[in-house]
């Protein structure tokens, strides 16, 4: 038998992509929120697998963060903040991004993704040369803020509004990306805060908590997972840009003058975790922001191949003392910290590192999505697999009894039992041993172990191997050893 995966050639990377989307939504992934209403623009919601496939990958960062670095600890932050901590960092003054609307359509658009999806057009046309020169004029000019030399570039390469099909176009103008909302019983009293567009805030504000709670020396570093929201003009590409994600960001504290070693040893250890995900190299890369942000004296981004091409997972950026200061100077509150091994205060400088959660989970499903032909010389045959890493997969083992009778779910039962404490196992029995081993492939099931007459007999199953296929006879004792070797 020959096992051709022909996911990874396919001619059409976006037919992948939306291969990936209607996978998620038959096997449990992830839903377009309130379906039954025609949903929400950009809003989504992680079914039974998809949510435990978040689960674990936050808990992989997690850990990777606060288990295996004795001088980072986490913390939980309120969504809800003081308004004026969106004053000090910046974002009710700067936390914008350049629109255009349509004349026609009353469509708006953020000016980079209008470009950048003309450019993906000129590239399907085979005008790779156009597509790149016009990128690079499009990040010159948002690195000069020039607005007027941005619209220019959309009118001068005819680029249209993809519902009216015209080119009349408004001047280009900022709109605030920030949520509002009102807190209080009575509207009248009612103060407008914000729905926090970053988790990074919250780290800041408790700097002094956690420092003196946890009575850590820098460089040490607090850790985060949660919510942020962002009223993204068009947000699109499935659960790659949402209105409502998760972020996992860290916030390291150090002494100035070191942030460029700093920096550099961050954006190591992140690819390295990136790659421990059993992604090769190739399909990474760093991408160096041309136009920094007002917080940064250096940032990039890591960059994963999806079907979609290059986009980014996760960003870097030296944040220099500006957040803390700027607390300093709103609050009132000294945000500093007393190095003893040199007797001196300063205000720390800060290297972030902020990943996306939804996009990791996006990147996890395209590197795993495969579609494999098995055909023989006698008989046509092929599946849909996600090869998920097993430490990552939300269902670790499934049970399988052959028949629904002759004491096998009994013992079947009974191996569930056993497992089911130490990691997520899943039962069947319905359906024929074939079909059932094929929906374990698609929800990316690592695991299958099979209960037959054999068992009854000498306490052993078959175990079969997701990504191989591969089937053993093993005793029911070893269940537990050979999948918690693939999971820790």
């Amino acid at each position: 038998m020959s096992t051709t995966i022909f996911a990874a050639t396919m001619a059409n990377d976006n037919k992948k992509f939306q291969a990936i989307i209607s996978h998620c939504k038959e096997y449990g992934y992830i839903f377009p929120s309130s379906e039954i209403y025609d949903g929400l623009s950009a809003v989504y919601d992680y079914g039974e697998w998809g949510s435990e496939l978040k689960k674990n990958i936050k808990d992989y960062w997690w850990k990777s963060m606060t288990q295996m670095h004795e001088n980072i600890v986490g913390i939980d932050a309120a969504i809800f903040m003081h308004p004026t901590t969106w004053k000090a960092s910046g974002h009710v003054d700067n936390f914008s991004d350049p629109m255009i609307d349509n004349k026609d359509s009353k469509k708006r658009y953020r000016v980079d993704h209008l470009i950048e999806n003309f450019a993906e057009e000129l590239e399907e046309k085979g005008e790779s040369d156009r597509a790149k020169k016009l990128l690079e004029e499009m990040d010159r000019l948002l690195a000069a803020s020039d607005y007027e030399g941005l619209k220019q570039l959309i009118e001068q390469n005819k680029i249209k509004c993809s519902v009216s099909g015209t080119a009349h176009w408004t001047d280009i103008r900022q709109f605030n990306l920030m949520f509002s909302t009102q807190l209080g019983s009575v509207t009248e009293e009612a103060n407008e805060i914000y729905l926090r567009p970053e988790t990074a805030q919250g780290i800041f504000v408790n700097f002094l908590n956690v420092q003196k709670t946890s009575r850590l020396k820098i460089p040490f570093g607090i850790a985060q997972v949660g919510k942020a929201f962002r009223n993204e003009i068009v947000a699109r590409q499935f659960i790659f840009r949402m209105r409502e994600f998760e972020q996992m960001e860290m916030q390291y504290f150090i002494r100035p003058g070191t942030q460029k070693e700093w920096y550099a040893f961050w954006k190591a250890e992140r690819m390295k975790w990136h790659q421990s995900l059993g992604i090769g190299p190739e399909k990474f890369r760093f991408h160096d922001h041309v136009k920094l942000a007002h917080y940064a004296d250096a940032a990039c981004d890591i960059e994963y191949e999806f079907p979609i091409g290059f986009k980014e997972v996760e960003g870097i950026h030296s944040r220099t003392d500006f957040d803390l200061r700027n607390h300093q100077q709103y609050s009132k509150k000294k945000m500093q910290y007393f190095d003893s091994e040199i007797n001196q205060n300063y205000i720390p400088y800060v290297i972030e590192t902020s990943i996306g959660l939804d996009r990791t989970v996006l990147m996890v499903l395209s590197e795993a999505y495969r579609e494999e032909d098995l055909s023989t010389a006698d008989k046509q045959d092929s599946r849909v697999v996600l090869a998920i890493p097993p430490r990552l997969a939300p269902i670790k083992l499934a049970i399988l009894p052959l028949v629904k009778k002759d004491g096998l779910p009994e013992i079947a039962r009974q191996i569930m039992d056993q497992c089911k404490p130490w990691f997520r196992c899943f039962y069947e029995e319905k359906d024929t041993i074939g079909k059932r081993y094929r929906r374990m492939d698609a929800i990316g099931t690592p695991f299958c172990v099979t209960v037959d007459q054999q068992s009854k007999e000498d306490g052993t199953v078959t175990i079969r191997y997701r990504d191989s296929m591969q089937q053993d006879r093993i005793e029911i004792s070893r269940i537990k050893e050979i999948v918690e070797k693939q999971i820790f």
